[in-house]
């Protein structure tokens, strides 16, 4: 994921937060798992930063049949 600090002065801290869907094999939504994760800080002004992460999800959560998509990202920047 790229970050772009588009601000006049530096990103110091913040998270990103993933929310991973548990969905059955009808395609119905299950479940939201929750993980946050720490941003890859300091991002200077008019700079971008790039990192990935492996989004985890506890092997009972998803039966057999069921799948796991993460559909929601929301960011908080301090």
């Amino acid at each position: 994921m790229k970050f772009t600090n588009s601000g006049g002065t530096a990103v110091r801290s913040g998270t990103i937060t993933f929310g991973t869907h548990i969905i059955g094999a009808l395609g119905i939504d299950w479940a939201t798992i929750e993980s946050t994760k720490q941003l890859p800080t300091p991002i200077a002004p008019g700079t971008s930063k790039t990192k990935s992460w492996t989004v985890c999800v506890d092997s009972w959560r998803v039966p057999l049949g069921m799948h796991v998509e993460t559909q929601d990202v929301s960011v908080k920047w301090d």
